[in-house]
């Protein structure tokens, strides 16, 4: 993967966690630290995908989105790139603590891609090839 990833995640512990797991796997990032954050850097990425020519996957290979976050949650985040064409094709992976059947079924309403249970580094290892 040399298009980097993005995620958002506010936990220290799982950020760390997830640059852990992506440098193994030797894929770039670009993390944030709540949806707000996430959605603003992927608007630049947009406008600058729009601005050289290219297309936004082009520059984003996915986004790994956490659920719970101040100033945006996962889901809002998620509906957020699923309803704006600018982000056709990018795959959203939820990555939460919250992995019961309901919030899995909510992230899929939202469009999310996959949904990989919080701290089980193999398991997301295994998603993101």
């Amino acid at each position: 993967m040399s298009k980097p990833a993005f995620f958002a995640d506010d936990s220290v512990v799982a950020r760390k966690q997830i640059v852990r797991t992506l440098e193994a796997m030797n894929v770039k990032y670009v993390g944030a630290i709540n949806g707000r954050e996430a959605w603003n850097e992927l608007e630049k990425i947009a406008a600058y995908a729009l601005a050289s020519g290219q297309e936004v996957t082009d520059l984003v290979s996915l986004v790994l989105t956490d659920v719970e976050m101040p100033e945006m949650d996962g889901y809002i985040l998620t509906k957020k790139i699923k309803t704006d064409s600018r982000f056709a094709g990018v795959p959203v992976i939820m990555h939460s603590s919250l992995s019961g059947m309901s919030n899995q079924q909510l992230g899929k309403s939202v469009g999310v891609d996959e949904y990989v249970p919080k701290f089980e580094a193999q398991k997301l290892s295994e998603t993101l090839t």
